[in-house]
């Protein structure tokens, strides 16, 4: 049966990607993506303010310490979500309604699964990884006590990340910032209530994320059920057959393989920076929390440029595919000089507010990351969107070999230059690993079999 792309359920926020002017259509459907992502950095930077304001600067470092290992599960997850609904989105430019009912039982079947395999694994394994990573002894408990909230609770963030990537993946991005914008104001309700108010420490802004997605992904099914009813699967859809699963699989763990092949980078160089002590430690997670805001620009990009490929590879555009990709770029190029004024002009205020400390060595640690990353944002936005546009393009070879190559250049920072070069070696790590990744990413895109135009697929 074909899809009748205009009868999806009556959505609210769709966007046609496979037709119109590109960089105008990409932009109209990033943009609930970026606000949707700021939303959730903001709660995250909220969280930060008020452990840092209500509980001092050894429980902002206990929360520092899992920041590497909090990226890795989100990653994760994220990523397998992506993954599954490149499959999904496919389906939908190619006008399969068919194998994309069946694609979302898969997706479902299998994400549950893994993650409830995920949620075991953290149980038993946090706190000897954090022993592992070097977490000072002063914030091991505090850590341990937050990082397992959310690794306990992993199910809820990959459901909420699948159900929105499903709606994403047949053009609507909107609905799903309507239901993140409310969880976010709860999550800071939250916060205040649990970190301030109970007393909860810690534990108490681990929770208040946890619940926030939780809602979330409840309104995300509800609108589903209401209005998107094309990703709803009949009884004999769940019979997937084995020839879909493979693809489900090969394409969601690629996809999640290769996000979490990154974050065990940065795990690894995080226990190089939780060597430098409790100061440094707050200070990086400052630099980390304000520079993400700072590239969600490109990020957003590429979550919607993987979302274009993956439809136009369906319905057989590959030169719109090409012209799409190259657009991204000057975009990308736009925002880094953006991101360059506007943190080297308001870094000091800005590392003051998210931390609530006016330690000058945190700030001056913060301040100085932000400012050298911010000159390579640019190369940080191609390296995404030509990660995710070859994802799209249901590639997964050449983006797990772009993480090891994170992975690699991580370790040697790690393990060689950071314990010579202290901080200053942690600054010049990821900027400069990002150069790399850009290069080997963009020549295997135009080299591509399917964009050189010698394969059908």
């Amino acid at each position: 049966m074909k899809v009748d792309r205009n009868k999806t359920g009556g959505q609210a926020g769709a966007v046609d990607l496979i037709h119109g002017p590109i960089m105008k259509n990409l932009l109209i459907f990033m943009l609930p993506i970026l606000v949707s992502y700021i939303f959730q950095q903001l709660y995250n930077a909220v969280d930060t303010a008020i452990v840092g304001h209500y509980l001092g600067e050894q429980s902002l470092a206990a929360v520092g310490a899992n920041v590497a290992i909090f990226d890795l599960m989100v990653m994760f997850a994220q990523s397998l979500g992506n993954g599954l609904c490149i499959v999904v989105s496919r389906a939908y430019g190619a006008g399969d309604e068919e194998k994309l009912r069946k694609s979302v039982a898969g997706s479902f079947v299998i994400g549950v699964a893994t993650t409830l395999v995920m949620t075991v694994l953290s149980l038993f394994g946090l706190g000897p990884l954090l022993r592992a990573l070097g977490t000072p002894e002063a914030i091991y408990a505090e850590a341990l006590s937050y990082i397992r909230i959310i690794g306990g609770w992993i199910v809820v963030m990959f459901a909420y990340n699948l159900f929105s990537s499903l709606l994403r993946a047949i053009g609507n991005s909107a609905m799903s910032l309507v239901f993140l914008i409310i969880s976010s104001v709860l999550n800071v309700i939250l916060d205040l209530i649990l970190v301030a108010g109970v007393g909860m420490g810690v534990r108490g802004a681990a929770a208040a994320t946890v619940i926030a997605q939780g809602i979330s992904a409840v309104l995300c099914v509800g609108y589903i059920l209401a209005r998107a009813r094309i990703l709803i699967p009949n009884r004999e859809d769940w019979n997937c057959g084995k020839a879909l699963m493979v693809e489900l699989a090969g394409q969601g763990y690629a996809m999640a393989f290769m996000g979490s092949v990154v974050n065990v980078g940065s795990v690894i160089l995080q226990s190089g920076i939780n060597s430098l002590g409790a100061t440094v430690i707050a200070g990086h997670t400052t630099a980390r929390k304000l520079f993400m805001l700072c590239a969600l620009p490109n990020i957003s990009m590429g979550m919607a440029i993987s979302t274009f490929v993956s439809q136009n590879k369906g319905a057989g555009q590959r030169e719109r595919i090409i012209r799409g990709v190259w657009e991204s770029y000057v975009y990308d190029l736009v925002c880094g000089l953006f991101t360059i004024v506007v943190l080297f002009l308001f870094a000091d205020e800005l590392a003051v507010l998210i931390s609530g400390s006016t330690n000058p060595e945190l700030i001056g640690n913060t301040v100085a990351y932000v400012r050298f990353a911010a000159v390579f944002s640019g190369v940080l936005g191609v390296l995404h969107q030509t990660r995710l546009a070859l994802q799209g393009l249901g590639a997964k070879f050449t983006p797990l070999v772009s993480s090891f190559i994170e992975l690699f250049g991580k370790c040697i920072f790690a393990w060689s230059l950071v314990p010579r070069m202290g901080y200053r070696a942690v600054i010049l790590c990821e900027p400069l690993i990002w150069c790399v990744m850009a290069v080997h990413l963009v020549f295997a895109f135009f080299t591509n079999p399917y964009i050189r135009g010698r394969s059908p697929e």
